[in-house]
């Protein structure tokens, strides 16, 4: 049977070379992998044991057995193990898909190999961007959930700690919104526990923006706002609100999970307060793919293969991600709301 070439590399098929070719591509930047927000590291194992000492997180990796054990703190409350959510896409290259379709400007050629390659690479990176995206907006406020809007793990719940929060009572226009904001920023820095920080910012829903620009205390700190260089009648400020020590940004975001229903990931009226800057607070941790090859290797973001069927009558396109987003110091996230 002729052996059909990788189409980014004359050496063939390999898991390392469709790897590099799916983390190489641009990346679809949503608004946490904007910011960078979560650290990625890779691990070497598809489980791991994270303990609880004064509400901070700590990652510990398993072992083999009879491999020398990883020693507790000694003011250690709980420890739990914890799988990595495996999350595999495959796709598939069809003779249709290359056979007499044109190649973009090109007038008389056929589609190539490498371009509907890296079209079907480029869709599925999308779709594993956007899963990370929901699975580390989620971690923020305490909780992994799948690409199913299911509850795997819910830190709090697993560790006994209870989730800060701060009504800020919008509907109200007596409302001190400087003494919400600064008992915000107390309970993030309580929480620090040694972590360091550069500064606050609050993603919010858009129904709590509106009433916090409009609201009678926080109207005039807007409007100085947008006379000292911004400019709302034409621009978009929405992301860019200092007040009173917090940068107020909105997050209009909703995904498809892949029941087909539709999650908005900040609530209605709803917001989340975290710390930015912070060294090892927000992690996501990486396995290796469900492999032979990659056993006991450091985890990566994502993996791709190519398979040729032996029937010559396509390629399938093969990816995973294992990756498990925690936020190591769940009541860092001050959840804030208005009850009015």
């Amino acid at each position: 049977m002729t052996v059909i070439a990788n189409p980014f590399d004359a050496g063939g098929y390999s898991l390392a070379e469709m790897t590099q070719a799916i983390n190489i591509l641009p990346n679809i930047y949503t608004r946490l992998g904007q910011m960078g927000l979560f650290r990625f590291e890779g691990i070497t194992q598809r489980s791991s044991i994270i303990e609880q000492a004064e509400g901070v997180l700590n990652l510990l990796p398993t072992v083999p057995l009879g491999g020398p054990a990883t020693v507790a703190n000694r003011d250690t409350k709980s420890m739990r193990s914890f799988t990595i959510p495996w999350i595999p896409h495959d796709d598939v290259v069809t003779p249709q898909d290359i056979q007499g379709v044109r190649g973009f400007g090109v007038a008389d050629a056929a589609d190539p190999l490498a371009t509907v390659m890296e079209r079907k690479l480029t869709r599925m990176r999308a779709k594993h961007a956007q899963t990370r995206e929901y699975m580390e907006i989620n971690a923020l406020k305490g909780i992994v959930k799948d690409g199913a809007g299911s509850t795997l793990y819910n830190y709090f719940t697993e560790f006994g700690l209870q989730q800060q929060a701060v009504d800020f009572v919008l509907g109200t226009a007596t409302t001190n919104i400087q003494a919400k904001i600064r008992d915000v920023l107390r309970k993030v820095e309580t929480e620090l526990k040694g972590e360091t920080m550069t500064g606050v910012l609050a993603m919010v829903s858009p129904e709590f923006f509106d009433k916090l620009i409009g609201h009678a205390k926080a109207e005039d700190a807007y409007k100085y706002f947008s006379s000292t260089g911004a400019q709302p009648l034409r621009e978009d400020t929405r992301r860019r609100f200092p007040f009173a020590g917090i940068l107020f940004e909105e997050y209009n975001a909703t995904v498809t999970l892949s029941t087909g229903a539709t999650e908005t990931l900040i609530p209605a009226g709803e917001g989340i307060a975290f710390p930015m800057g912070t060294m090892d607070t927000f992690v996501t941790f990486g396995a290796p793919a469900n492999l032979i090859e990659t056993v006991n290797t450091v985890g990566l973001p994502m993996y791709a293969r190519q398979i040729a069927r032996n029937d010559g009558s396509a390629i399938d396109v093969k990816t995973e991600a294992s990756i498990l987003p925690v936020n190591k110091r769940p009541r860092l996230a001050v959840r804030i709301h208005s009850s009015n």
